[in-house]
C-alpha cells in the first residue's frame, strides 16, 4: 500500500487544523469558514472509529453532529454567522440546533487533543490512561452515570498504542510529529469556538 495522504489520516487531520489555526490566530480573529471547519472535524471521525467500543457513543454522536454542520455550511458561510442565526431564532440550546451541535463537536476535538497530549507523555503501549484522562476531563462532566459506566467498561477493549498507530498507517516516530502538530494547531481552534460562545454570554457548559 502506498503512503499517500489518503492512507495517512493523522497527517490529513493535522494539516486541516493548521489551516484553521491560521484563521483563529488572526487579530482580530477572522470569520472562520464553516465548511473548512466542518471538513477538518470530519477528518477526525476516523479516530473515534479506531478507538473501538469505548468511544462508540462519541463516534455516533460526533459524526452525526459534524454531518449537520457540513450540511449547514452549504448555506451558512461562517461559524460566527451560524451562531448569530441561532441567537436571532432563539434556538441556541434547542436539541439539533447548529450552535448546540458546534459545541458538541468542539468537545470531540477537545477530547482528541487531550488524548494526544497524554499519548505523547505516557510511557508504554497502553492507551487506557490517556483515554481515561481525556474522557474524564472533557466528556464525563456532561454524561449521566450509565454512559460513564459503559465507557469505563469499554476502556478494557481499547487498542494498544501500536495497534492504533498501525490502523492509522503510522509508527511511533512518524506519529509523534503529527500528534504534536494536532495538539498545537487544535488549541487556538478550540479557543476560537469557545470564544464564539463566551463572548455572546452563551456559556459552554451545557
Amino acid at each position: 500500500m502506498g503512503s499517500s495522504e489518503a492512507d495517512k489520516p493523522l497527517r490529513r487531520i493535522a494539516a486541516s487544523f493548521e489551516e484553521l489555526a491560521a484563521v483563529a490566530k488572526q487579530q482580530p480573529p477572522g470569520a472562520m469558514d464553516a465548511a473548512a471547519f466542518s471538513r477538518a472535524c470530519s477528518n477526525v471521525s476516523v479516530l473515534f472509529g479506531c478507538l473501538g467500543i469505548a468511544f462508540k457513543f462519541a463516534e455516533k454522536d460526533y459524526v452525526a453532529k459534524v454531518d449537520d454542520l457540513l450540511e449547514a455550511s452549504k448555506s451558512i458561510s461562517t461559524l460566527p454567522s451560524m451562531v448569530e442565526l441561532d441567537i436571532q431564532k432563539d434556538t441556541v440550546r434547542t436539541v439539533g440546533s447548529h450552535t448546540r451541535n458546534l459545541l458538541r463537536v468542539k468537545r470531540g476535538i477537545d477530547m482528541v487533543k487531550v488524548l494526544f497530549e497524554k499519548m505523547l507523555v505516557t510511557e508504554g503501549n497502553s492507551l487506557r490512561d490517556a483515554a481515561s484522562v481525556a474522557y474524564a476531563q472533557v466528556f464525563a462532566p456532561h454524561h449521566g452515570w450509565a454512559i460513564r459506566k459503559a465507557v469505563a467498561a469499554g476502556m478494557y477493549t481499547l487498542p494498544s498504542k501500536s495497534q492504533l498507530l498501525k490502523k492509522l498507517n503510522e509508527d511511533e516516530e512518524s506519529a509523534k510529529a503529527q500528534l504534536q502538530n494536532f495538539v498545537r494547531s487544535s488549541a487556538p481552534v478550540i479557543r476560537y469556538v469557545e470564544d464564539l460562545f463566551t463572548s455572546r454570554n452563551l456559556g459552554i457548559d451545557w
